[in-house]
């Protein structure tokens, strides 16, 4: 069997890799188990030193990394470039902060000495996405590594260049030989790896479905996880909001990584005080995008990652105006010669419950025109989701905007006046079918620790 990387942009090969036999993927778990006992009785600034001179190496090596994930799933030189930034500043952020959060907590009670201290747990698995080839990984394995343990990527195998490139980078930095492995297999050989008794927990960032078949794996071997799926994050425009910004700030969100993001704006619920306007103003700046090249300059949206998912958004975007949407923009295929897994802006209004993507997540550059009568509509629309992943609200009244975000929306992250994203300070993940778990800040370098009580009497 053979993982095949293929160019989005024209449908040619980039290469194929040969699949880890069982026994290799064996040796690879063994190998990252040894050296996790050497490494996990390493200091605190040891590692610390290591993150920074992988954040160097990231930095150092930011074009080629971008160039690579052009290649392979279309996105664009300069956000590819920030994505490697946006890693090389999680490194760092660790290398900081890691020793403090890890820090023994002492707790008073009757004992002479008795605290909490956090232990690491071993090997770790991360079942990764495309879509963010470096970021997802990197926000997993800065604070695992931090905290003393050891990391395995199965990576999506489009990407197989960019996680065996991780790989380069960790060696670079000086990081133990074999602390962190890639295995190059297939999504069925990962219950396999989840059932090795070396292995002690896993992450997966992907789809709902996916999700739940690593977290039955994972729940039948009684190994933890963290699980970050899939999100329909709602956008809700009030009556009182600044349109021209808030249209801005919902275009850049709806077509970040050409759509391909969990946490991108997908359903924008108006008031109908400002529905016209709104959309007037977001029409404009949707048609206003770049549709190319992800190597020529200018381009803003490259293709998307796989002719397949192109054709599945194209089905899904056919069965809504079918069941009743209107398309006031794109919605086909476009025509470009010589091109391959393009796909353009796209806008649908007028959906309803009952139409598929009042339910499903659209992972693509479509946007999804929700009308609400008035803000408890617009809050009842927002929280009917089987996800809960990121949510935004716009409005000139920013009290009354935190209220409704801290109190009202159910979500993971909810922000005000502000396209939702993912920080090294500040908690990510979600509720419901969008995951559970949290990566990134402190919670995040917790979550592959052993919370372990010390009492001494």
């Amino acid at each position: 069997m053979s993982l095949i990387s293929i160019n989005p942009t024209n449908g040619k090969l980039i290469k194929s890799y040969k699949e880890d036999s069982e026994k290799q993927v064996s040796a690879k778990i063994e190998k990252t188990h040894s050296a996790w006992l050497k490494w996990k009785d390493s200091s605190f600034s040891d590692r610390a030193k290591l993150l920074r001179n992988a954040a160097k190496v990231l930095l150092k090596r930011k074009l080629d990394l971008a160039t690579l994930m052009a290649k392979e799933m279309g996105k664009p030189i300069a956000p590819g470039i920030a994505e490697i930034e946006k890693c090389a500043a999680v490194c760092d952020y660790y290398a900081e902060n890691g020793a403090a959060f890890l820090k023994d907590e002492m707790i008073a009670t009757e004992a002479s000495s008795s605290y909490v201290s956090f232990q690491p747990l071993g090997v770790v698995l991360a079942v990764m996405p495309w879509n963010f080839p470096f970021w997802q990984l990197f926000r997993f394995l800065a604070p695992a590594l931090m905290a003393g343990n050891g990391g395995l990527l199965k990576h999506a195998s489009n990407v197989t260049g960019c996680a065996l490139a991780i790989e380069e980078v960790i060696l670079a930095a000086g990081f133990p030989k074999d602390i962190f492995n890639v295995l190059l297999i297939g999504s069925k050989s990962v219950k396999q790896v989840i059932a090795h008794p070396l292995v002690k927990a896993v992450t997966l960032t992907g789809s709902t479905e996916a999700g739940k078949q690593v977290a039955q794996q994972a729940g039948f071997h009684l190994k933890k996880t963290v699980l970050e799926l899939g999100g329909s994050d709602p956008y809700l425009v009030l009556a009182d909001a600044d349109l021209e910004q808030a249209a801005e700030i919902c275009m850049q969100s709806r077509l970040i990584n050409n759509g391909q993001s969990c946490i991108a704006a997908k359903r924008f619920i108006l008031v109908k005080e400002i529905e016209k306007e709104f959309i007037r103003i977001f029409l404009g700046k949707m048609q206003s995008k770049l549709t190319g090249d992800p190597f020529e300059e200018g381009t803003d949206l490259g293709p998307m990652a796989r002719m397949d998912l192109r054709n599945e958004l194209q089905q899904q975007v056919t069965a809504n105006i079918n069941a009743g949407a209107k398309c006031i923009l794109g919605g086909k295929i476009p025509d470009f010669k010589g091109k391959h897994a393009y796909y353009t802006p796209t806008i649908l209004t007028g959906i309803r419950k009952g139409m598929p993507a009042y339910e499903e997540e659209i992972f693509g550059p479509v946007a999804l025109i929700f009308s609400a009568k008035n803000e408890e509509e617009a809050i009842r629309i927002a929280n009917d989701s089987p996800f809960g992943l990121g949510a935004a609200i716009f409005t000139a009244d920013r009290k009354h905007g935190e209220e409704l975000a801290a109190k009202r929306l159910n979500a993971g992250s909810c922000f005000v006046n502000s396209l939702v994203k993912s920080d090294p300070r500040l908690p990510f993940g979600g509720i419901n079918q969008s995951g559970y778990g949290r990566e990134l800040s402190a919670f995040g370098i917790r979550e592959f620790v052993n919370i372990k009580t010390v009492y001494v009497k």
